[in-house]
């Protein structure tokens, strides 16, 4: 896809295909039969999906990026590198059912639930049609499905587990979906949720997602012993890891994982590693560059998942004019949305008594 050299990771802009890399891709899944099935199992039109929505998440934080710098708002929390831990997981659900819990950088799973991206937008420029009517830049939607994420680091893993819970005493057989990340395991909420859902049995999965940073504290200095793999133990409950930089390897898991969980047997942790390709927002990217060392960029640069799913389905699927028409199909659709959303901020912002309605106190 294009590359933005006055948005994107220095190590995006100068990406190109390694071959060594492209060859591991599809060796990921190939020694586990039950991945191999799943993903044997898509359609083309479904491998196109999944291109299509991680090129729609990586646009839409490439605009939140181009607004920061325009200084239309201040900051923006950005999923860069992280792609296909979020796209991957959500499109192996049964979206008109299930129910998922983002975190920040999962806001891609947003609009993969049917959120547009002009709502996804207008939630940064707080507009009375944005998703919480101007009161929250947190975005989500009961309706669809997507639970709004909690700035208290590490609370809507219980919320997520309640979700779970409602599906068994309403007789739905369903499942809901949190990510949680390498900083936001030692919350005691969060723990409280694992061992809950755990001792009862219910239809949850918690995606452990290590992007090898908490905030700006390297996940080696942190957590003993610095992996994840095997934290579902702790619990007594279901659990394997996908490379998070697969879009592939990521559904493939988190099919196995939905289907467990509706047979009964949830709830199910997944462990996967990624990279934070920039700071915790955008304020503090050149923090990151200080914290992490420079061979951390270059090893997950080469890495980028969507770069490396295009030679997936290039090699295999589609041709590179097919990719590009779904760039500039996307493309389009975030112009478009992000004109939208800023027409909403010149003629439709909250009138300040509504900040006192939909509140509630005991």
């Amino acid at each position: 896809m294009k590359r933005f050299p006055a948005f994107d990771p220095p190590e995006y802009v100068s990406w190109r295909p390694y071959p060594e890399l492209a060859g591991e891709y599809s060796e990921t899944w190939s020694g586990d039969a039950q991945r191999s099935a799943v993903i044997d199992a898509l359609s083309v039109t479904q491998k196109l999906d999944l291109y299509r929505g991680m090129v729609r998440t990586r646009l839409h934080d490439i605009a939140l990026k181009r607004w920061v710098k325009q200084g239309v708002i201040s900051k923006a929390w950005l999923g860069t590198g992280e792609e296909a831990v979020t796209i991957g997981p959500v499109h192996a659900l049964n979206r008109d059912v299930d129910v998922v819990a983002p975190m920040i950088r999962n806001a891609g799973a947003c609009c993969e639930m049917g959120l547009s991206v002009a709502d996804m937008l207008r939630g940064y420029l707080a507009t009375a049609d944005s998703p919480s009517q101007g009161r929250d830049g947190h975005v989500g939607s009961l309706p669809l499905r997507v639970l709004e994420p909690i700035s208290n680091i590490g609370n809507i893993p219980p919320v997520t587990v309640g979700i779970a819970l409602s599906f068994r005493l309403r007789g739905v057989v369903g499942v809901a979906m949190t990510w949680v990340g390498d900083g936001s395991v030692k919350s005691g909420p969060t723990h409280e949720a694992f061992n809950f859902a755990a001792v009862q049995g219910l239809p949850a999965i918690f995606i452990i997602q290590n992007n090898q940073v908490a905030l700006g504290t390297p996940v080696e200095v942190h957590h003993l012993p610095g992996t994840f793999e095997r934290l579902h133990e702790a619990y007594g409950m279901a659990g394997w890891s996908f490379d998070g930089n697969n879009v592939l390897d990521a559904y493939a898991a988190t099919k196995l994982a939905a289907d467990q969980c509706r047979r009964g047997e949830g709830p199910v942790m997944l462990s996967t590693e990624t990279f934070r390709m920039g700071g915790h927002a955008t304020h503090d990217e050149k923090e990151a560059r200080r914290v992490l060392p420079p061979e951390m960029f270059l090893k997950w640069g080469a890495r980028d998942p969507i770069g490396m799913y295009e030679e997936y389905l290039k090699e295999n699927e589609s041709s590179a004019e097919e990719l590009e028409a779904i760039e500039t199909e996307v493309a389009d659709e975030i112009a478009s949305a992000a004109a939208e959303a800023l027409e909403s901020r010149a003629s439709n912002m909250p009138e300040p008594e509504s900040a006192v309605i939909g509140v509630y106190a005991d």
